[in-house]
């Protein structure tokens, strides 16, 4: 008999007879504050702020301009140059023309855009987390990948407390993009590097009526 089989073995020997234990499901389910709530808003641009996004505030009305405003700084900042990319179903007026994704884009062309607008899912201000589940409004997985830059509109109405609110928030069916904060990574002497994974700009602008 092989180590391997051995192994195996013993995962089957262990295994045999054994009964499921049901977990515990007394976990806190929500949290202190109704979602959309002025102490969830600052605390979700803490957590952010934090992992070095940016955040602005606007209105229904100022969303355009607070968009505008969020991309010229970024591009400023990043120097990156190009269109900016929408998700198909993305609302009319909430940014500046640029293209649709229609679906064709490769990688390759993907690359080649300065940035991406899109809305969100749901955002849980506890972790400074945002999903993103490839509905019309937020595209692909690949268009808020590629791009150097993502312009992320969360409405405060999306934004809860928890972990559990988020996730029960969610459709397990759909794909979904977990974001905190620009992509990073570090190696194990802690030299961050930022773009690894995904866009090195993250700004969030919040509607908050």
């Amino acid at each position: 008999m092989s180590a391997r089989d051995e192994m195996l073995g013993r995962v089957r020997a262990a295994r045999s007879g054994a009964e499921l234990v049901e977990p515990a499901r007394d976990y806190r389910a929500s949290g202190e504050h109704e979602p959309g709530s002025a102490v969830l808003l600052d605390l979700l641009e803490d957590r952010l702020l934090d992992y070095k996004a940016a955040v602005r505030r606007a209105d229904a009305t100022g969303l355009r301009a607070a968009v505008a405003e969020a991309l010229d700084q970024a591009l400023a900042a990043t120097g990156a140059h190009g269109q900016v990319l929408l998700p198909p179903g993305l609302p009319t007026g909430w940014a500046p023309d640029g293209r649709a994704d229609d679906g064709t884009l490769t990688a390759t062309d993907l690359d080649g855009f300065a940035a991406v607008v899109t809305a969100c899912s749901v955002a849980c201000a506890e972790t400074g987390t945002i999903v993103l589940d490839g509905r019309p409004d937020q595209g692909r997985r690949a268009i808020t990948l590629v791009p150097d830059v993502h312009i992320c509109v969360v409405r405060a109405e999306q934004v809860v407390h928890s972990v559990p609110e988020m996730m029960a928030r969610l459709d397990a069916t759909r794909p979904t993009t977990f974001i905190s904060g620009p992509s990073a990574t570090s190696d194990i002497e802690l030299d961050r590097v930022e773009g690894v994974h995904g866009p090195r700009t993250l700004s969030v602008v919040v509607v908050t009526v």
